[in-house]
């Protein structure tokens, strides 16, 4: 199981929001690029980064920073969020390195879009599903929809996307644990992996992961835990390979 640790850069810091919610934002490190690097140095064998204002304004805005992280780290594979909403975005980021794009709002909105973009750029599309209370939430997380969570995924999941990442978000950020049971209901009902995302705060949310990771969970996502340091990435890297 891979553990992917997250960056998220608003206004060209590293940052973690609690919930989504962009005006409840703690600054960790004034330069991701450096922060990409001490994970890389720590066994990171991939990188999830969100360009918060993308998210916001619909288009990348921390280009420069994520081509500048791709670039020192041409082995390791990135995916990219935040404001994907085109196949020209997707291109350029494939352009500068990046191995993946996550696509949530337009994916949620617009379904037959991710049908193309898989037709476009085979394996290297990923769809982001935010969910609260079994129901996809869009616009960065600020709009709760009427979609229910496994009947997108596996819709999805038929037109070709590589995998899904499933964040419940209202655990994501609020170091309350992760929510396994909704992350292995959605992984069973799919054909493709799932990866985890919000409410990873302990070597034991590790633990119980990797209990089930046979069910399809592929990896876990790891934001604010690996920032206040409640867990060594060293530590879970070693957990999730045994």
């Amino acid at each position: 199981m891979l553990i992917i640790p997250a960056i998220d850069i608003k206004e060209g810091r590293c940052v973690r929001l609690r919930q989504g919610r962009m005006d409840d934002e703690t600054v960790f490190s004034d330069d991701p690029v450096s922060m990409a690097q001490r994970w890389v140095d720590q066994g990171a064998q991939r990188l999830h980064i969100v360009d918060l204002d993308g998210a916001r304004m619909g288009q990348p805005a921390n280009l420069p920073i994520i081509e500048q992280i791709a670039k020192n780290h041409p082995k390791v594979p990135i995916q990219v969020g935040g404001g994907i909403r085109s196949e020209e975005t997707i291109q350029t980021y494939l352009d500068i390195g990046v191995r993946y794009t996550v696509i949530g709002t337009r994916a949620v909105r617009e379904p037959h879009f991710v049908e193309e973009l898989c037709l476009e750029f085979p394996g290297h599309i990923i769809v982001g599903l935010d969910a609260k209370d079994g129901k996809v939430a869009t616009d960065g997380w600020s709009k709760l929809s009427h979609h229910d969570a496994i009947d997108l995924a596996q819709h999805f999941a038929q037109e070709g996307v590589a995998s899904i990442i499933f964040t419940d978000i209202s655990r994501d950020g609020m170091m309350q644990g992760v929510n396994v049971a909704s992350t292995v209901e959605l992984a069973q009902a799919l054909p493709i992996p799932v990866i985890a995302s919000g409410g990873v705060s302990t070597l034991e949310d590790i633990k119980a992961l990797q209990a089930v990771a046979d069910e399809g969970i592929s990896g876990a996502i790891i934001g604010r835990a690996l920032y206040e340091g409640s867990i060594d990435l060293e530590q879970a890297l070693a957990l999730a390979s045994d």
